[in-house]
This record gives C-alpha cells, structure tokens and sequence, in this order.
C-alpha cells in the first residue's frame, strides 16, 4: 500500500508565500515522477509542478516565476515554494506521486488527500 500525504496550506495574505511538501510511504520499490496539481472550486485540475526522479521539471504555465519544485529521493519528498500568492491561487493543492511497487510492476500514480491553500487579497 502507498500513502501520499501533503503537509502546509492553510490561510495566506497576497504577496506572500508558502511551502508545501508531501511525502510518498509506504511499500514500494521506487518512486519517478512527483508533482503538485492544484483544483480551484468548479474548474479542473491543473499542474503547478512536477519534478522526475533525475530532476527534470515542468511547471504549470499560470505559476511559472514564481514557483520552485523540489524533491529528496531518499525521503520520497516532494517540496513546493509558491512566492507572490495571488486570491487567484486559491485552490485545493494535490501531490500526486507515480510509484512502482516492484520491479516487475508497471508504475502507477498515487494521490493525496489535498490540502487547502486559501490567499485573501
């Protein structure tokens, strides 16, 4: 079984920022792409971020400049630094991690709970 977990969030003042990390545990064999996908109420989901197991980054195009993905292999943890928040980035913040369980297992992807990140203006 694998749990992704999100930590951070919360409440935020515009022009500030935040830090968000979530971690993948459990039982498997190796972890490749980790990323940060984000759902405004009644609009779909959209990529921030996400990073390869050899560091390889994409990020969404409504954050690019102002967003910095990150991630520990040892630790299965993905990080996210979000600066210059706008009310516009208000959303659920979701950590998606595609994991292997063996080997011999084709990857799949694994999704947290997601964690509610709000910026009052």
């Amino acid at each position: 079984q694998v749990q992704v977990v999100e930590r951070g969030g919360g409440l935020m003042q515009s022009g500030g920022s935040l830090r968000l990390s979530c971690v993948a545990s459990g039982s498997f064999f190796t972890s490749f792409e980790m990323g940060w996908y984000r759902q405004a109420f009644g609009e779909q989901r959209e990529l921030v971020a996400e990073i390869t197991d050899d560091g390889h980054i994409t990020y969404g195009d409504s954050v690019k400049g102002r967003v910095t993905i990150s991630r520990d292999n040892a630790k299965n943890t993905v990080y996210l630094q979000m600066n210059s928040l706008k009310p516009e980035d208000t959303a659920v913040y979701h950590c998606k991690a595609k994991v292997a369980q063996t080997a011999y297992l084709m990857p799949r992807d694994y999704w947290g709970q997601g964690t509610q990140v709000t910026v009052s203006s």
